[in-house]
């Protein structure tokens, strides 16, 4: 009798960590706020754009795998960190209306992330074409 209730239970709890409709809500929520990035961010774009060249070249100049595996975390880190930044202006905006010195260093420091992804980026460009560029 305990170990029927038991099997029940494990089964229900199996259906609900595994239901799709939940993960459909998740997954509609999240590119729903990819959209509204590219759409009202002009900085998403061009990081998009830039993106796409870059993996667009890796495979014009047959890089190895590592070398696009690479180049892809590199991509997507840079990505991550405009929404992050993003998020945190958002954040931001909405807890204080009027100027805030410490909201304003958050803020600052939000970008930083994305200044230092970026150089991260430029650096990894450098090494994967440059000998490829120079050709």
């Amino acid at each position: 009798m305990l170990t029927e209730r038991n099997n029940i239970l494990k089964n229900k709890v199996l259906r609900n960590i595994f239901k799709l409709n939940g993960f459909r809500a998740s997954f509609k929520i999240a590119l729903r706020g990819i959209v509204h990035l590219f759409l009202y961010h002009r900085n998403m774009r061009v990081i998009f754009l830039m993106g796409i060249l870059a993996i667009f070249l890796g495979f014009y100049f047959n890089l190895k795998g590592i070398e696009l595996i690479t180049l892809s975390i590199t991509v997507t880190l840079v990505f991550m960190a405009e929404i992050f930044n993003t998020a945190v202006e958002l954040m931001m905006d909405a807890i204080a209306k009027e100027y805030n010195t410490k909201i304003r260093l958050v803020k600052d420091i939000a970008a930083g992330i994305v200044v230092i992804t970026c150089l991260n980026a430029a650096v990894i460009g450098y090494v994967l074409f440059i000998r490829r560029l120079l050709r």
